[in-house]
């Protein structure tokens, strides 16, 4: 165990679509917390090992390049819909591949603490949906813990940072992860952190920049991604993500074998940037929107914090600096300020007497309403409560009844900022009955939304004065209560990877992958280095099997594979 126990661990978890991070407020800072392999990024990757077993974060992400019929990745990507992942003869939805990344952060973080995890808090893109967030808490419930808060992401950076540096001012936080795009302007006047807007793109992120390169690729080289094998695609996608990473204004090249020929694609930071404008041109809608609802002008701001690993890449810095005329503040790891600010978040939810109180106001990201009509046209969205409200708060309008002998209304909940409910997202709908009078009928309904995205609806009939309330729960639309047991009776049959042997299958899947990416003498050698592995192994002695597994490891970094 490490550092003086508490009795409730204040716990934050980055439940991130390309990596996962859980951290701890601890000897008053917060403390990232290390995986089985003593690393603090845990892929957000599960494959299926060929015991049947499951292989979760680092080894499963190897066999991404190897096996990709039995591994899935970016799942965070479809948290809201009723996607399926297949691998192998198993099928998954995306909260219970995320429950099983949250599990094994909840084992790190009992190993290393030596105490039982159950209330955590964990972060969220600012702008996912009511339904994304309650698939969050199911999946959070899925792996044994209790969410007791979702934060922001951009939210929690802000905490983490403001912390920190006890710094001033109207500050932008830019966050580029691997699958989502957020945007937060917010001011710093400690202990107060004041969320002013938060806008974004769910489905923009690093992934897309390495598929448009892929992309690329292919239409240069005349092939069509139909007739290519998975486990080729998935070579090509690791040699772009790679080149990706290490651009810079000298030329670099991209080669993939494939069919005994190897292909070369070559590119540098400047064309780089040609070929990712429509990438970055999307970037733009999202800021000019945080900073319109902020009422603010770019040079207005004091700073700008960049967020998330996809922020590292150079085109996007530069468009930063042009953009908003100033350099981003960049002493932070943007890879793991989110998860070191919901630790923060999480002590402050406990009181910890080492960290001085912090008031965190936040934001409803998008707006919400129901659906109406004017008896000529249905289905318009009449919002109650607007885009960038602060949270908590209560809005009430009044609306009236389309028929003096109507029976009932039926009021939908819809998020959105479309004028027409069909291009918005439904979040629920219920009926409310109606005493007809003979008479159309005026009604009140009050919106009132927490810190944490719980929804109440209150519906008033001024007339009779009768009222009804609906609290839209945190349970995933669509489900019922059979259907998520069927969720926890599924994950509860799987049979995990040891934690204690994790460091043993990770070589194992790094040696297999650099062995598929390799050609010739290189791929000689490696193969040389399995077998040498597979009989350490197979001796079950575990001093010989720690000596040939760091050897191996040294030869493997110093080959940069």
């Amino acid at each position: 165990m490490n550092g003086e126990q508490v009795s409730v661990p204040a716990i934050g978890i980055d439940l991130g679509t390309t990596n996962s991070l859980i951290s701890i407020w601890q000897d008053g800072k917060a403390h990232l917390i290390p995986n089985s392999l003593g690393e603090y990024l845990t892929p957000s990757a599960i494959s299926i090992d060929e015991d049947d077993s499951i292989l979760i974060g680092r080894p499963a992400l190897s066999r991404l390049t190897t096996h990709p019929s039995k591994t899935a990745a970016l799942f965070k990507r479809y948290m809201g819909s009723n996607k399926q992942f297949k691998l192998g003869e198993k099928t998954f939805s995306a909260p219970e591949l995320s429950a099983l990344v949250l599990k094994s952060l909840k084992a790190d973080a009992e190993a290393w603490t030596g105490q039982a995890i159950k209330d955590v808090v964990i972060s969220v893109p600012a702008y996912f949906s009511d339904e994304q967030r309650k698939q969050t808490r199911f999946a959070a419930e899925l792996a044994g813990l209790n969410a007791v808060r979702l934060i922001n992401e951009p939210t929690a950076a802000a905490m983490a940072y403001g912390l920190h540096t006890q710094e001033f001012g109207r500050t932008l936080v830019f966050d580029l992860g691997g699958g989502t795009f957020d945007v937060t302007v917010l001011e710093y006047a400690l202990p107060l952190i004041e969320v002013h807007s938060s806008a974004g793109d769910n489905y923009l992120g690093g992934e897309d920049f390495t598929h448009a390169l892929v992309k690329a690729c292919l239409k240069e080289w005349k092939l069509d991604e139909g007739t290519i094998t998975p486990e080729a695609m998935a070579r090509l996608n690791d040699a772009a993500e790679e080149i990706k990473c290490r651009l810079s204004a000298q030329e670099s090249e991209l080669s993939w074998h494939w069919q005994d020929k190897e292909w070369c694609y070559s590119l540098d930071d400047r064309q780089a940037e040609k070929l990712w404008l429509p990438l970055i041109n999307r970037l733009r809608a999202p800021i000019e929107q945080a900073l319109s609802d902020a009422r603010l002008q770019p040079q207005e701001l004091d700073h700008l914090v960049l967020v998330g690993g996809a922020s590292r890449l150079g085109v996007i810095q530069r468009m930063v600096v042009r953009l908003f005329g100033k350099m981003p503040h960049q002493h932070l790891d943007p890879s793991t300020i989110v998860a070191l600010g919901a630790a923060v978040q999480a002590a402050c939810r406990l009181r910890d007497e080492d960290i001085d109180e912090v008031i965190l106001t936040d934001v409803c990201p998008y707006t919400l309403g129901i659906a109406t009509g004017n008896g000529k046209v249905s289905g318009i969205f009449s919002p109650i409560i607007e885009r960038n409200t602060v949270v908590p708060t209560s809005r009430v309008e009044t609306f009236y009844t389309n028929h003096p002998e109507q029976k009932f209304i039926r009021v939908a909940v819809y998020q959105g900022e479309s004028p027409r409910v069909d291009s918005n997202i439904l979040v629920e709908e219920f009926e409310v009955p109606v005493e007809p009078n003979g008479q159309i009928q005026a009604l009140d309904i009050r919106f009132s939304y927490d810190i944490n995205g719980l929804l109440e609806v209150d519906v008033n009939l001024l007339e009779s004065g009768s009222s009804y309330s609906k609290v839209i729960d945190h349970s995933p639309i669509g489900l019922s209560e059979a259907q998520k047991q069927a969720s926890h009776d599924r994950l509860k049959s799987l049979k995990i990877h040891p934690r204690d042997t994790m460091p043993n299958r990770a070589l194992m899947a790094r040696l297999e992958r650099a062995w598929s990416q390799s050609l010739g003498d290189e791929r000689l050698q490696i193969g040389i280095w399995l077998q040498e592995f597979d009989e350490t192994l197979a001796a079950h002695k575990e001093e010989l099997i720690n000596e040939v597994r760091e050897r191996l490891v040294d030869y493997l970094d110093s080959m940069k594979l």
